[in-house]
C-alpha cells in the first residue's frame, strides 16, 4: 500500500458520518453502487476490514484510523481554503466536541460564544458521560472532548481545566422522611435520582461513607438531563449529587438541603484534543479553557 486515495477516505468518512450507504451517496452525489465499490476498493487497498456493515455503518478499528485521517484531512482543507480566501462550495467548517451533560449545562456553551465566527464554524456536539468521551475521540467521531481522563488519547494533547463540584442535596421533605438517622444508612436504601446506567457517581459518594462497599440505594429513577436530574431531585423524587452552579440557588432559596456539609465530590476535568495545526480547533482550545477558568474549581 504506497497511498489511500483521497476519494476512498471521504467516502468512508461520508459513510460514518451518515450512517447508511445510501446516505453517503445523497450526500456525495454519486450512487450507492459507487459508495460501496470505493469503500471495498480501500478495504483491499489496506488489506482490512473498515466497515461493519449494520445499521448504522460502523469503523472497525483499523477504520476509525482512516476515519480519523479523513477528519483531519477535511479540517486541514478547510483552513487552507480559508487562508486562501477561496470559497468553500461545502459550506461551513464542522467541528465535532465530544461534552459531558453537566458541562453542557452550566458552562460550556458560553465556551462557544468566544469563538470567533469569521470564517463561520459549526459545533456539532456530541453528549457523553466525562468517563466516555474519550472512546470518541479514538473512534474518529469527535475532534476534542471534555474529559475525566488525563491520559492522552493517541494522537492528542491535553489541557487540565479545572474540577467540577458536585453537591450531596434532596429536599427537606425528602430528608425528613428518608434520613432521619445515620446518613450513611439511610442513603443505602433511600430513593436516589440517577443519570442513566453508567453513572456511578451517587454509588461513590455512598461507599465514600460506608467503607464497606455498599452503593446506594435499589429505589433508582433514572434521568438522562442535566435539567431534568436537578428538577427530579427538587421535586423530591430521590437523593442526588447536583452541580454545584445548578445546587447553590436552591440552597440559598430553601429548595434544597445539603446533605453531608464539607463533603461535596470533586470531578477533575481536562481537555483532549487531536494534534491539529488548526486555527478553528486552537481558537476553541482557547475559548474553552479561558471560560472554565473562570467557572470550575481550581485544585487544590
Amino acid at each position: 500500500m504506497d497511498e489511500l486515495p483521497l476519494d476512498q477516505v471521504r467516502t468512508l468518512l461520508a459513510a460514518v458520518d451518515e450512517g447508511t450507504f445510501d446516505a453517503a451517496a445523497a450526500a456525495l452525489h454519486v450512487t450507492p453502487s459507487a459508495v460501496s465499490q470505493r469503500i471495498k476498493a480501500l478495504e483491499q487497498r489496506t488489506g482490512r476490514v473498515l466497515l461493519t456493515r449494520t445499521k448504522p455503518v460502523r469503523p472497525t478499528e483499523s477504520g476509525q484510523v482512516v476515519v480519523r485521517f479523513a477528519r483531519q484531512l477535511a479540517r486541514l482543507e478547510l483552513d487552507a481554503r480559508a487562508e486562501l480566501g477561496i470559497a468553500d462550495g461545502r459550506g461551513p467548517a464542522r467541528l465535532p466536541i465530544a461534552v459531558n451533560a453537566d458541562s453542557l449545562a452550566t458552562w460550556f456553551l458560553p465556551a462557544l460564544t468566544r469563538v470567533p465566527q469569521d470564517p463561520p464554524v459549526c459545533f456539532e456536539l456530541r453528549r457523553e458521560d466525562e468517563a466516555h468521551t474519550t472512546a470518541l475521540l479514538r473512534e474518529g467521531q469527535v475532534m476534542a472532548a471534555v474529559t475525566s481522563s488525563p491520559d492522552p488519547v493517541a494522537g492528542c494533547t491535553v489541557r487540565r481545566l479545572g474540577l467540577a463540584r458536585y453537591l450531596p442535596v434532596a429536599t427537606a421533605a425528602f430528608a425528613a422522611r428518608h434520613l432521619t438517622g445515620s446518613l450513611a444508612e439511610d442513603l443505602r436504601a433511600a430513593p436516589v435520582i440517577i443519570f442513566d446506567r453508567r453513572d456511578d457517581h451517587q454509588d461513590a459518594f455512598v461507599r465514600s461513607l460506608t467503607n464497606d462497599g455498599t452503593g446506594a440505594g435499589p429505589v433508582r429513577h433514572h434521568v438522562p438531563t442535566s435539567e431534568g436530574f436537578c428538577d427530579a431531585v427538587a421535586a423530591g423524587l430521590g437523593w442526588g449529587l447536583v452541580p454545584e452552579p445548578q445546587a447553590e440557588p436552591l440552597l440559598r432559596s430553601g429548595v434544597f438541603t445539603l446533605l453531608a456539609p464539607g463533603r461535596p465530590v470533586d470531578v477533575p476535568l481536562f481537555w483532549q484534543q487531536w494534534k491539529l495545526d488548526s486555527p478553528a480547533l486552537s481558537a476553541l482550545a482557547e475559548a474553552v479553557a479561558a471560560t472554565a477558568a473562570g467557572a470550575l474549581r481550581a485544585p487544590a
